[in-house]
């Protein structure tokens, strides 16, 4: 099993890095990989089960399961469903934690996966890159360092 995990420091309270990602299909408005995305059904965006439908810049399309989210904990965990990418029984969850020296928020990011041995290096280095830290990036700039 491939796992990844990223993580960085937000520089904004958790509250507020929180409301901007809890949307589950929300995804457009803070990744910069994202092009569009929907949730299937007409189903609430945070109705654990909900399967949301997005496309990636390059065209590419996703679908994924909502399998946890939780305000008080402040982390969402999901499954792939269907991807381009060679990869079977995806779960990554993100999480925030609040920094108490600062107005600040450590979140992390990890995933576990089956794919095949040549296929481990690249899927982890492009999941970790151009997902997580792709995405941590763009919080970032929105929120400060």
């Amino acid at each position: 099993m491939a796992r990844v995990f990223v993580s960085t420091v937000i520089g904004a309270t958790p509250d507020k890095v929180w409301a901007r990602l809890r949307d589950f299909n929300g995804l457009p408005t803070w990744h910069p990989a994202i092009r569009e995305s929907q949730i299937e059904n007409g189903e609430p965006a945070d109705k654990v089960g909900c399967i949301r439908d997005f496309y990636l810049q390059n065209g590419d399309r996703i679908r994924e399961q909502l399998l946890g989210l939780s305000d008080y904990d402040m982390f969402c965990t999901y499954s792939i469903l269907e991807s381009p990418m060679p990869l079977e029984n995806y779960v990554s969850t993100f999480r925030l934690t609040p920094i108490t020296d600062g107005e600040r928020t450590f979140m992390e990011w990890s995933a576990e996966f089956d794919c095949a041995p040549e296929e481990e290096a690249g899927l982890v280095e492009g999941i970790g890159t151009n997902v997580f830290q792709g995405g941590f990036d763009s919080l970032k700039r929105h929120f400060g360092g």
